[in-house]
């Protein structure tokens, strides 16, 4: 009886694992200047943006810079040489272990608990601790735009991530997270 817990907890998480590595959850978080007057800024120009030595490849880079492009090309924003806003991305990796104990205990909350004949005191009683560890990056990329008038950020837009794995499409990934964290921007935007 055992022996079938513990495949079945090992094939759930397995199961848990594949599911979620080949679709990390964006997680994102904004932040901008309050008396920043949005409707006044009309063009824009990305940072010239380079691989970062153990963060992120030549390639990723270029995605990244695409998708920014794209994304506020779309929300009506025109590429400048002389723009009103300077956006600029910074990639966070991180290497990371997580823990996790799964403690079952076998006939807790019986009928005999008080008497100790169920519970972890008792002969027939006790408790099956598991643990499990993992490795995983931590991801976080970083949007940050400028006003060039004042030189002062504007808006910022974090996007976190938790990543088992190389996904199986890095541009898709790229363009829909980039597309997340700049959802609200710029602050007010009647969503459509």
């Amino acid at each position: 009886m055992n022996i079938k817990r513990t495949n079945l907890r090992i094939f759930s998480m397995l199961v848990l694992t594949l599911v979620y590595s080949c679709s990390p959850t964006v997680k994102v978080t904004t932040d901008y200047d309050h008396g920043a007057n949005f409707s006044e800024y009309k063009t824009f120009a990305v940072y010239d943006l380079r691989a970062q030595e153990g963060q992120v490849n030549q390639l990723n880079a270029d995605r990244v810079t695409k998708a920014i492009r794209n994304e506020m090309l779309a929300k009506g924003f025109t590429e400048s040489a002389n723009p009103d806003l300077k956006v600029n991305a910074v990639s966070i990796l991180k290497n990371k272990t997580s823990l996790s104990a799964n403690t079952d205990f076998y006939g807790y909350g019986g009928m005999y608990r008080p008497y100790g004949y169920w519970g972890g005191g008792g002969m027939m009683g006790g408790a099956n601790t598991t643990f499990n560890t993992y490795d995983y990056v931590d991801g976080s990329l970083v949007i940050d735009i400028v006003s060039t008038k004042t030189q002062k950020l504007v808006w910022q837009g974090i996007g976190n991530a938790e990543i088992d794995s190389k996904p199986d499409n890095p541009e898709e990934f790229i363009n829909s997270s980039i597309k997340k964290i700049l959802e609200g921007f710029p602050p007010g935007l009647v969503k459509k």
